[in-house]
C-alpha cells in the first residue's frame, strides 16, 4: 500500500474514530485532538501494519489505547445533577463539584452504529451510545471497563478481540463487562429497560422545540412554563447548580429574564440544531449596545408526551463551528 493510499484509507475512518474517542472521554474537543494523535501514531507505525487484522480494527486498537493513556489520572466528566446529586437551590457553589463537564456532540458529525442482535442488554446499550444520560453514566466506569463496554456492547467486538486490544484475558474482559453493566444500571435514569430515546424525534417533538425557541426569544415565561413537564430537570454546565422541577426552573429564568427591559427585548436569537441524537437549540446573545448576535450556548432537550422533560444548556460558544452554525447573526 502506498503512503498516499494509506493516508486516504485512514482518513475514511475519521468520523467514527472521533465518535469512539468522544464516547471514551465525554469531550468533543479532546476527541478531536486525540484523533489527530491516532493518525500520527498510525502513520508512524504504517510499516508494521501487516494486514493480520482489518485497518479499521487496527485503528480502533490505537485509538482505544490513546484514550486510555489520556484518561490516566483524569477527573470524570459528568453533568451537574450527577456530580452534585444532593444539591439544593441556594447552596454555595464552593461546596459543589465544579467540573470538568461533559460536552455535547454535533449530530452532523455522528457516525451511526448498528446495534448487536445476539445479546438483548447489549443491543439496548448500542441504541443509546451518544445520549447524554448514557455518556454521563459511562463516566462512572473506570477507563478499562468503559473501553470494554464500548468495544463489546457498542461495536460488537467479541471478548477475544477486545482482550487483545486491552492486553488482557477473555475472562478479565467478561468480568469487566459484568461489573460495568451493573454500574450503568445504577446511574442510568429510572425505567432503564423501557427507555428508548434513540428513536428519531417526531414532528410533534419538533413542534415543541419550535414553540420553545419562540418563547425563549420573546422571554415569555408563561409560554415556557406551558412547555415544561412538572418534573423537568435543567442543568447548565459550567455552572454546578441544577434544578429538578418546573417551579425551580422558572424561578431561575425569572431571575435573569426581564422582558420589559429595553436591553433584554430582542436580545436573544435561537436556531434549531441537534446533538447526541437529541433535539437541541443554539442560542445567540446580543451584547448591550451591539447590533450583532454572538454565540452563547447549546441546549440539548428531551421531549416526552409533548412536554420538555430535560434541558442541558451547555455554555459552549466555541463548539458552534463544529455544529455547522453561523459565527454571528446580524438580525
Amino acid at each position: 500500500m502506498s503512503d498516499d493510499d494509506f493516508a486516504r484509507r485512514i482518513e475514511q475512518h475519521r468520523r467514527e474514530l472521533r465518535v469512539h474517542c468522544y464516547r471514551m472521554l465525554g469531550s468533543y474537543d479532546e476527541a478531536e485532538d486525540l484523533v489527530q494523535e491516532v493518525f500520527l501514531k498510525a502513520w508512524r507505525a504504517r510499516a508494521g501494519f501487516e494486514g493480520r487484522s482489518s485497518l479499521r480494527s487496527w485503528l480502533y486498537r490505537i485509538a482505544t489505547n490513546v484514550c486510555l493513556d489520556a484518561l490516566d489520572g483524569r477527573k470524570r466528566r459528568l453533568l451537574p445533577d450527577q456530580a452534585n446529586p444532593n444539591y439544593v437551590p441556594g447552596q454555595s457553589a464552593t461546596a459543589l463539584y465544579t467540573g470538568p463537564w461533559l460536552q455535547p456532540f454535533p449530530d452532523v458529525l455522528r457516525e451511526p452504529v448498528a446495534p448487536r442482535t445476539d445479546e438483548p442488554e447489549a443491543a439496548v446499550v448500542a441504541r443509546e451510545t451518544l445520549e447524554l444520560a448514557f455518556l454521563a453514566a459511562m463516566q462512572h466506569l473506570p477507563p478499562r471497563q468503559r473501553a470494554a463496554v464500548i468495544l463489546c456492547d457498542v461495536l460488537g467486538w467479541p471478548a477475544r478481540q477486545t482482550a487483545e486490544v486491552l492486553d488482557g484475558s477473555v475472562a478479565s474482559v467478561n468480568s469487566a463487562l459484568q461489573r460495568a453493566r451493573a454500574t450503568l444500571r445504577e446511574h442510568l435514569p429510572p425505567g432503564r429497560s423501557d427507555w428508548a430515546p434513540a428513536a428519531p424525534p417526531t414532528e410533534e417533538d419538533r413542534k415543541v422545540l419550535r414553540l420553545y425557541l419562540d418563547a425563549v426569544e420573546r422571554g415569555d415565561l408563561d409560554a415556557v412554563a406551558r412547555l415544561l413537564a412538572k418534573d423537568v430537570r435543567s442543568t447548565m454546565p459550567p455552572f454546578p447548580e441544577w434544578f429538578a422541577d418546573r417551579e425551580s426552573v422558572l424561578a431561575a429564568l425569572a431571575a435573569t429574564w426581564d422582558a420589559s427591559s429595553p436591553e433584554y427585548i430582542g436580545a436573544l436569537r435561537m436556531i434549531p440544531t441537534s446533538a447526541n441524537g437529541q433535539l437541541a437549540a443554539a442560542s445567540y446573545r446580543r451584547p448591550p449596545g451591539q447590533q450583532i448576535f454572538e454565540p452563547f450556548g447549546i441546549g440539548v432537550l428531551r421531549v416526552r408526551d409533548g412536554l420538555i422533560i430535560e434541558v442541558v444548556a451547555f455554555h459552549e460558544p466555541a463548539l458552534f463551528p463544529a455544529f455547522g452554525l453561523p459565527p454571528i447573526l446580524d438580525r
